[in-house]
Order: structure tokens, then sequence, then C-alpha cells
């Protein structure tokens, strides 16, 4: 079995699509995945609704899971009061929604596992993620990768990299509730006011880290053993220098900017299904030029 978690507001449905169906493209084992929501009005956040993550498209990928392994399931748990009784205040007018901090919020779900794989909803699968779920971590709070910028600037020690990217997370939750690290990361969210306030926060309170190889969260672009790839921000060089951000339920950038082609079959099967869940309720979100 491999326990998977997501964490957002509807915005993540088109994400949470595609990253669950690349799941099934790679793997053959049971999901049993959670996906944590929130509720909050524009007064509470400051300016912008926060609407959770429909029923509808739970339960078509809680059916979708099951054609494949029929002990596998999908879980929708709203988590707005256990975010309303610790709001990260510091943290909650920043350009990071306040879902990006929800995942700090997991050692506090009774029905989260000990072991649980987060993932942000712009990951894709590409290989089989068993080898980087079931290695050993009965020491280890949390696994991950070096984040590809922040770890040439953000570090505890001057002479080792150890600042790890937030978005794929091997979780060990036994022991985090133990330490207590994401409590004190909770703590720190609502006192101060921070840079990607969930990574930050982790990866300066966090004890005990777990730095893996590149390729179960690859950021920057794909290489030929790439088990996990990050659609993330990038910077860019030429013809100037700026910033870069695409998606991958924005297929049309996906081929014109990345030239990208790898997950053609799985972005046409987003699609199709897609096309299909919004003519019954209009509740997913439209990609961009499709």
């Amino acid at each position: 079995m491999i326990n998977i978690l997501y964490c957002g507001d509807r915005n993540i449905e088109d994400g949470l699509m595609i990253s669950v169906l690349s799941l099934l493209k790679n793997s053959s084992e049971e999901l049993n995945i959670f996906v944590l929501t929130l509720s909050l009005s524009a007064k509470e956040t400051g300016g912008r609704e926060v609407c959770p993550v429909t029923e509808q498209i739970i339960q078509y990928l809680d059916r979708r899971v099951k054609e494949q392994n029929a002990h596998s399931r999908v879980r929708l748990i709203d988590a707005t009061e256990q975010f309303k009784k610790q709001v990260p205040a510091a943290n909650m007018a920043t350009r990071f929604t306040p879902c990006c901090m929800l995942r700090l919020f997991a050692d506090q779900i009774p029905e989260i596992p000990d072991r649980i794989l987060y993932l942000d909803n712009d990951v894709v699968c590409r290989r089989n993620p068993g080898d980087f779920y079931h290695q050993e971590m009965e020491s280890w709070e949390l696994a991950g990768v070096l984040d590809y910028y922040g770890k040439w600037f953000f570090r505890r020690n001057p002479f080792h990299m150890d600042y790890l990217n937030s978005g794929v997370l091997l979780l060990n939750i036994k022991k985090i509730r133990q330490t207590g690290l994401f409590e004190r990361c909770r703590a720190l969210c609502r006192s101060k006011k921070m840079f990607m306030p969930d990574q930050s926060a982790i990866n300066k309170l966090a004890e005990t880290k777990k730095i893996c190889c590149r390729k179960y969260n690859d950021q920057r672009r794909l290489h030929e053993d790439t088990v996990l790839q990050h659609f993330t921000t990038s910077f860019r060089l030429f013809p100037w220098i700026h910033t870069l951000t695409v998606k991958p339920w924005e297929v049309e950038r996906v081929h014109s900017v990345l030239k990208l082609t790898e997950y053609d079959d799985l972005l046409e099967e987003y699609i199709r299904e897609r096309t299909g869940l919004r003519g019954m309720s209009g509740t997913l979100r439209r990609g961009e030029n499709l």
C-alpha cells in the first residue's frame, strides 16, 4: 500500500486529477489517497474566498482508482476546524495561499496514517514511486529532495546543503507527532512572516531530514531517470532573465513552451475525463487554450 496526501482548495482539482492519473499509470499497488481541504470566507483570508475541493472530483477519482485496485480509495477531509484553531496569522496576507500551509495540519487528522507521501498538485508521476515510498524511515521525520534554487541560499549549515523542497515529502507522521515538528511549524507560521512559509518552517525546525536523490522530485527539467516531476517556477536566462511557470494542466504551454510530449497520453486522458465532468457540473477549471 502507498498512502498519498494532497492539500488544497478547489483550485487544485485539475492538478489533482492529473497527478492521481499519473500514479495509476505507474503503480499497481493499493493507493490510499487523502485530500485535505479548507473553506474560508474572503473576510477570513483578507481578500480571497477559499472554496473546498468538490465531492464530485473525489467521487470520480475514488471510482477511477478502484477500477485498477478494488482496495484503493480517495478520501476528502475538511480541515477547516483545525486550521481556524491555529490560523497562521503572520502569513495569511502573503502571496502564498492559506492552503499552502494546510499540510502542516496532517498530524492533527486522526485518519492520516503513520507514513504518507505528500505531493503538490503540480507533481506528475513518471515511474513507479515504490522505492521512494518504502525506504527506511524509522529514525527520520521526513525525506525529500533538495530545493533546486533554495539549496544554494537557505541552509542552516554553510558547508552542507540541507534545504528541502516541500512539494514532495515522505512524512513519518508517527515521529512528527512525537517530536511535535508540525506543531512547532504551525506556531512559527502564526508568529513570523516568511518566504514560502510552510517550506521555510519545515526546513528550519525539522530535527531529522533525509535527503534523497534528485529523481524523486525533479524540479528543473525531465531526466531519463525521473520518477516524480515537479512543475515548479524556474529562472531562464534567454532571451532575458525571467521566471517561467508552466503547470501540467496548461497542456498547450507544456507543448509550446516546455517542448514536452512525455505525458501526452496522460494529458489526453485528463482532457477527455475532465471535459466529461465539466459537462455534468462545470466545477472543474478549464485548462488554457483547450
